[in-house]
């Protein structure tokens, strides 16, 4: 199962897409611990999931061949779970099916609670509050010989890079003068240092993930100015660790750091849409005005509250969202009732280019019912 970072990027692919034969089916899966001890009580409770989103169709609203690719659709999921999924420490699961035209499974860093939509697009308002959670994060362990990047994936340090090298001792010095020993020594250890921040660069480079530095503190500032200010602007903070701290136990130590630069990062951006909403500028509020400049494409960041929910109406022409029934505006259509309105901003920023934050930390939206946005105009 991928264990792939949820990226805004992915996000969009999977907001932007619309079956064109037949429906597109998603599938959220708890697999915490505490929901989900032990595989054959997961087991049960997927299968029931495919049970519950096969009898939720209108088969009187398809057509044979498009029943046909859903039947294959649930036997390929069923089988995939049964044959070629494993748990390997996710706390969740994430699967995305339509037909030929779309397969992607997920494993979660958090738990969902169990979902299954079968419609034409993907759902993915549960997705959309877990990005800037954590996960794509770097954590860049440095010392004299030591030199290891992990990236945070599925609520896990993954290795992508190991520049880790012996440096010679005081052993190895030979006939050679303490200062010009010294100065080979520091000479290896700047080298060491460079290789180790160019690794670092093209990871962050084009990426802008956070980057927690765990190094000595003796050493932190020598390793800093080796890396491009891109790296050095992605820098959240520091700190140490003990000299074999496993991939688990780093992540303990950096944890409180992404948790305050997440903290951190809402507050700034809170404090913007706070700016613009008080003089009347470029900011929205609540379900009426964000459903309606989302659909406008002017978002520029939608903003709202873990685990909102809100009724909203979308045409089945365009695409477009409102916050009441009635007519689509622009072309007269009768809208449908959508059971979770976050689905429809989140889809409609997503398709225009904006981007999308869940507020975790915050309590600012509680009063506009969990939901605004900054916009561009």
């Amino acid at each position: 199962m991928a264990a792939g970072t949820i990226t805004l990027q992915r996000l969009r692919d999977l907001a932007g897409f619309r079956a064109k034969r037949g429906c597109a089916i998603s599938l959220y899966l708890d697999l915490d611990p505490t929901s989900s001890p032990t595989a054959g009580e997961a087991d049960t409770r997927f299968h029931a999931l495919l049970d519950e989103g096969a009898k939720s169709l209108d088969k009187g609203s398809l057509t044979h061949d498009e029943n046909m690719r859903l039947r294959a659709d649930f036997q390929r999921i069923g089988q995939f779970f049964d044959d070629g999924f494993d748990r390997d420490g996710a706390r969740g699961l994430a699967l995305f099916a339509a037909g030929d035209e779309y397969w992607d499974t997920l494993a979660l860093p958090d738990r969902l609670p169990d979902a299954i939509k079968v419609r034409r697009e993907f759902h993915v308002a549960p997705l959309a509050a877990l990005v800037g959670k954590g996960d794509g994060a770097v954590v860049a362990v440095v010392g004299r010989e030591r030199g290891e990047v992990y990236e945070l994936r599925a609520g896990r340090l993954e290795e992508i890079v190991d520049e880790t090298e012996d440096q010679p001792g005081r052993h190895d010095q030979g006939g050679w003068s303490q200062a010009r020993y010294q100065r080979h020594i520091e000479k290896l250890v700047h080298d060491h240092y460079k290789d180790v921040a160019e690794a670092l660069d093209g990871h962050v480079r084009g990426r802008g993930p956070k980057v927690v530095l765990v190094a000595p503190e003796a050493q932190r500032t020598d390793f800093l100015e080796t890396l491009s200010s891109k790296a050095r602007e992605a820098v959240v903070g520091a700190t140490t660790a003990e000299a074999h701290a496993s991939p688990a136990e780093l992540l303990e130590i950096v944890r409180p750091i992404l948790d305050e630069a997440r903290a951190h990062s809402e507050r700034d951006v809170l404090d913007r849409w706070r700016e613009e909403k008080g003089r009347g500028g470029r900011a929205a509020a609540g379900w009426a005005e964000t459903l309606e400049t989302a659909s406008d494409a002017r978002v520029e960041l939608l903003l709202f509250a873990e685990s909102v929910r809100g009724k909203a109406w979308q045409c089945p022409q365009c695409g477009r969202g409102a916050a009441k029934a009635g007519e689509c505006p622009l072309d007269g259509t009768g809208m449908y009732e959508v059971d979770n309105g976050l689905d429809v901003a989140v889809q409609r920023t997503l398709a225009h280019g904006g981007d999308v934050l869940a507020i975790a930390m915050q309590r600012d939206l509680d009063p506009v019912d969990g939901i605004g946005a900054l916009l561009r105009f």
